[in-house]
């Protein structure tokens, strides 16, 4: 295993569990969750943040995490959410290739929670969100993007070169509702703002939450 792969592997998992643990997450999270329901896609499952957020109307939750490791931190979420919720099921889910291992019209909800930032192809990832999900349901997302402001975004693409080595393929200048409209969702953004305070943290803290229904 070569030096990038041990640290996605073995140390990011770890990193992202506890930096995205922080209270700041819980609005965004609560949004992109609490309006779920039935049946659940979870793209990027992680260490399992999500599952204190999704309300009783869900019953199952299909996670897609490639991390082994991230998997293994979310088992004491899953046992407690279970314990909470008996009749919840949470399940890993595989892909193969950029396809998910499901049938069409699936699933109720689609949730990623700062993931799409990261999927290396967005276009074939979201036209496997058309495929999935029902009618009438919908991708439910929080993330963080390419900022509004020209001297930020000027600071984003600089650093980009950078950053998605070091953070697990992460971009910061995706233009979230420019790709959903051109993957053929109608976009609806509920809130965006830079979510820490100070200039410095701005390239990383552009964030937007909403929803996006296939047209």
């Amino acid at each position: 295993m070569g030096l990038r792969s041990s640290w996605e592997a073995h140390v990011l998992p770890r990193i992202m569990d506890r930096s995205l643990r922080d209270p700041i997450t819980h609005p965004w999270r609560e949004f992109a969750c609490g309006q779920a329901h039935g049946e659940v896609l979870e793209l990027g499952f992680a260490a399992g943040l999500n599952l204190r957020f999704y309300p009783a109307a869900v019953h199952r939750v299909l996670a897609i995490e490639p991390a082994d490791l991230a998997w293994a931190l979310a088992e004491r979420r899953i046992d407690r959410a279970r314990s909470a919720r008996p009749a919840l099921e949470v399940a890993r889910i595989g892909l193969d290739g950029a396809r998910v291992d499901l049938p069409d019209r699936s699933v109720d909800a689609v949730v990623s929670t700062w993931t799409m930032c990261s999927i290396p192809d967005l276009t074939s990832a979201l036209a496997e969100v058309r495929r999935l999900l029902r009618p009438g349901g919908e991708l439910r997302f929080a993330e963080h993007g390419l900022s509004p402001d020209a001297d930020v975004a000027r600071r984003q693409r600089r650093y980009q070169r950078w950053w998605t080595p070091v953070a697990g393929g992460c971009h910061l200048t995706r233009d979230f509702p420019a790709l959903l409209d051109a993957a053929g969702f109608d976009v609806d953004i509920a809130h965006r703002e830079y979510a820490m305070p100070g200039n410095l943290s701005r390239p990383w803290s552009w964030m937007l939450r909403g929803t996006a229904t296939p047209r």
